[in-house]
């Protein structure tokens, strides 16, 4: 093996491990985001104009109840992503088939709760004719605290998915044919395609 290719394969392996790696860790944000936003402070009671008093949880947003579940089933599908890339063999036929369906799912999965999320950032509904900002009173300051958290995990998952795919798909370049197995050369061969066999100078 020339230093060339030894060069490649050591590129390859190289890529290989990066994109390993941000497998994972996309894996940790996503489980991390449905965690955090599942778990965003259930207890806060928040007290609207002229209203009784009001438990406010992720539950009562359909976005973020969207992102719990996206993030959770993104999680699950690269987990399998992940198994599959490091137990697959050379002739795996279900692993070639599957892994480029769950590299399509999981990024569509996460963008879409990030965006959900974001455009319910502000967190308002309607009470006694009024539009309310949950974020506005100082009871929901953990609540929105911990939803923002969860918002930019899932941001953050989303970003390592699209660097993942990118080292994926990073080229390493083609391999060259190598001159050679033939007896003879003459000295405009390193300038010229390859070719296999005997030649001789003229």
């Amino acid at each position: 093996m020339c230093e060339s290719e030894k060069k490649k394969e050591s590129c390859k392996g190289a890529l290989y491990c990066v994109n390993l790696a941000l497998r994972i860790v996309v894996m940790g944000l996503a489980v991390a985001a449905a965690a955090l936003m599942a778990t965003a402070s259930q207890c806060t009671i928040f007290l609207y104009y002229g209203g009784p008093l009001h438990t406010i949880t992720y539950k009562d947003f359909g976005p973020f109840v969207y992102l719990v579940v996206a993030s959770s089933i993104g999680a699950f599908m690269e987990a399998i992503a992940i198994f599959l890339t490091v137990c697959k063999k050379k002739d795996d036929e279900p692993a070639k088939v599957l892994l480029p369906l769950l590299d399509a799912a999981v990024p569509v999965l996460l963008y879409s709760a990030t965006a959900a999320a974001f455009a319910a950032g502000d967190m308002s509904y309607c009470a006694v004719g009024k539009r309310v900002g949950v974020c506005t009173t100082a009871a929901a300051g953990n609540f929105c605290n911990q939803v923002h958290i969860a918002m930019y995990v899932s941001l953050a998952a989303g970003v390592s998915v699209l660097f993942a795919e990118i080292v994926k798909n990073w080229p390493t370049g083609e391999k060259k044919k190598e001159c050679g197995g033939g007896c003879g050369s003459d000295s405009d061969s390193d300038k010229s395609p390859c070719h296999h066999g005997c030649h001789s100078k003229h």
